[in-house]
């Protein structure tokens, strides 16, 4: 950290230089732009967003005399930092640094007391404790909030052994982050700079994340419209969205959410226009973001902040899809008794603002009141608990549907009137039903632990293709892109957890518009005099193998334990694994499946099992289903009897259920 005296105002200090309003110095070692950005800020180029409108050399003596600069050097790259230092009568001014034709990595902010250095190799971001919300930082390593294509962290203090680590300044850290990565991927047009929308769930610790993310995506000088509740899908739809009076289309989309995880977490999705940030991206922006340390706020560049109701845009498109499936009728559900339960997440608006209007009857539905503690369940359709209390509203309130949402409605399930539940295998096989009667022959994309039933479900009974690949809901979306982009039409991606997504709908992640295909199921069945209640669902799915038995197990790694021998616990997995297929070759009962994406999956005993690498965590989670408790068994010994050489690796929950 390099302090610096308080920099003039830009048009001060260049109209009394006569100087143009980018200055570029070209000095021995790299080109150097410096650019002041305010509230009235020039228009931008169409190049790179640090490029120089109108610029001439500034001469050796000019630096010598008004900057200060340090040099700093490592294996990767030079830098130079210099800020003017000149007294200042207007403080609120953030000026940027940066070198033309280099990465936006390599860029630096320049407050009016401090410069934004660090080095690019370095994953820590230090600063004094203090109450300004800006840069009060504790030793915060970045990477670690990783999630896959996620950000995640503690955002609440009070839960033991969990440190807060996603605080209001780090959010604004990340929000000036994710604006260097946007503007190195956007150009912005003479009309208007860059735009981002933001959202959030009911999370307790979601408003404040959103005013400090709005903070760090400002100060880089971008414009932020703020939408409060809302849902994932709808952020992902705002970049799509072609609208001026809801500002869209965005260029950039941030949606605060931790899905289903406890009330004190909290975490951030990213959207373009073409689609979910993946892995690489997120890991970018947390570099970013670790070479950014700010120590005064950076607020003060007044970038614009508005708030808007987007949420009305993205249900008015929804009740259209309906109608539309249903020959343009106003109410095409009505007389249908649909109920729905939020878990006290963002998704209550499906009641009021899409069913209602749709002409079905909601009351009986429950929980749609948002609430970051969730006090009567986990919002997560996978849940017994949560499943179970949408079944007994179905059933209490005698409708012909119920709907569940996760806390960010981009995962979701239902249950008919009779009480089957449509979540994991039923829902995937329900929404295979649908799509393959739209595009008949098309592959269906699914992570890898679905059952082998339903493979023969999809290909044997609806003449489609089962594509079995990872978990992850954006390496399912992503593998359904590649097999298009190779000639093999893909229509459908969804995992058991619930996300699912469909090419009509951008490969947008939707849990609400997965409900939508099976409200357009109702309505046309309605319209056409066919309409027999949620049985006209239920019946897409007869037919369907599902196992008696069913279990997931998970095996944890120890990573302090010696027999690790200071390697990483996923090249641990990955032996395990490996001595695990090395086992079953040689076990005549056993067969290894011939086409496989993940772990090692194995039939035999009339089920299978699926052994693989947690994406994130220290785990081995071990999927079993067979026709019996018994032959479930054998496949979990057989398990056993591969790992049991791996003393870092707990088999604790393997024993129990072998030993039953």
């Amino acid at each position: 950290m390099v302090d610096t005296l308080p920099l003039y105002h830009e048009d001060d200090l260049l109209c009394a230089l006569h100087l143009p309003r980018r200055l570029v110095y070209h000095s021995a070692a790299l080109p150097i732009v410096v650019s002041a950005a305010r509230s009235r800020r020039p228009p931008p180029t169409r190049s790179h967003p640090m490029a120089v409108m109108s610029a001439m050399p500034i001469p050796n003596s000019f630096l010598a005399q008004h900057c200060q600069c340090n040099w700093q050097s490592n294996t990767k790259s030079s830098s130079v930092l210099f800020a003017l230092d000149i007294p200042s009568t207007r403080p609120f001014q953030v000026w940027k640094l940066a070198w033309t034709g280099m990465s936006a990595m390599q860029s630096h902010i320049i407050s009016m007391r401090g410069i934004s250095s660090g080095k690019p190799t370095s994953n820590m971001c230090n600063a004094a404790q203090s109450t300004n919300a800006v840069s009060s930082f504790e030793k915060v390593d970045f990477l670690k909030l990783q999630n896959g294509s996620d950000i995640r962290g503690v955002a609440v203090a009070g839960v033991e052994g969990e440190p807060v680590n996603l605080t209001e300044p780090v959010a604004e850290v990340i929000g000036a982050a994710f604006a260097a990565w946007l503007l190195e991927r956007k150009n912005p047009n003479e009309s208007r700079w860059l735009r981002v929308s933001i959202g959030h769930d009911s999370r307790i610790s979601a408003k404040k994340l959103q005013d400090a993310v709005s903070r760090g995506l400002a100060g880089a000088g971008l414009d932020v419209i703020q939408y409060g509740l809302a849902s994932t899908p709808a952020m992902f739809n705002s970049t799509l969205t072609v609208d001026e009076t809801f500002f869209c289309p965005v260029d950039g989309s941030i949606m605060i959410t931790a899905s289903h995880l406890p009330y004190n977490r909290n975490g951030f999705k990213f959207f373009t226009n073409a689609g979910g940030l993946g892995k690489p991206d997120i890991k970018d922006i947390l570099v970013r973001a670790a070479n950014i340390c700010v120590k005064e706020s950076i607020q003060s560049a007044n970038a614009t902040v508005k708030k808007v109701d987007y949420m009305a845009v993205y249900t008015s498109d929804l009740v259209a899809a309906v109608r539309k499936a249903a020959g343009n009728t106003e109410k095409p559900l009505e007389g249908f008794h649909i109920v729905v339960d939020a878990g006290n997440g963002a998704g209550g608006f499906f009641a009021g603002e899409v069913l209602e209007p749709l002409g079905a009857i909601t009351t009986g539905s429950q929980f749609l009141e948002p609430d970051g503690m969730f006090p009567n369940h986990i919002p997560n359709p996978e849940d017994k608990v949560a499943m179970k209390a949408i079944t007994k509203a179905v059933h209490e309130n005698k409708a012909d549907l119920g709907i569940i949402f996760d806390t960010d409605v981009d995962r979701s399930a239902a249950v008919d009137s009779s009480g089957r539940e449509f979540n994991r295998n039923r829902l995937i096989a329900l929404m295979s039903a649908i799509v393959l009667e739209e595009h008949p022959g098309t592959t269906v994309v699914t992570d890898s632990v679905t059952s082998d039933g339903l493979t023969t479900f999809i290909e044997k009974k609806l003449g489609g293709k089962h594509h079995r690949f990872k978990r992850g809901y954006k390496n399912v979306i992503d593998e359904a892109i590649r097999l298009n982009s190779i000639g093999e039409e893909s229509h459908l991606a969804i995992e058991t957890s619930g996300h699912g997504a469909l090419e009509e709908n951008n490969w947008l992640d939707d849990g609400a518009y997965l409900m939508v295909k099976l409200l357009n199921k109702l309505a046309s069945a309605k319209a056409s005099g066919s309409s027999s209640g949620s049985s006209v669902l239920t019946d897409l799915v007869e037919g369907l193998e599902e196992p008696a038995f069913a279990v997931e197990l998970r095996l944890k790694i120890d990573q302090n334990h010696p027999d690790l021998k200071g390697g990483s616990f996923r090249d641990y997995g990955e032996a395990v694994l490996k001595h695990l297929e090395n086992k079953v070759t040689s076990d005549a009962n056993l067969k290894k499946a011939p086409i496989n994406y993940e772990g090692v999956r194995v039939s035999g005993y009339g089920g299978w099992f699926l052994l693989r690498l947690s994406l994130h965590d220290p785990v081995l989670p071990l999927n079993i289903e067979a026709p019996s408790n018994g032959d479930a068994v054998k496949l979990g010994l057989a398990v056993l009897a591969a790992v049991k050489e791996f003393f870092a690796l707990d088999t604790l929950a393997l024993d129990k259920f072998v030993q039953q």
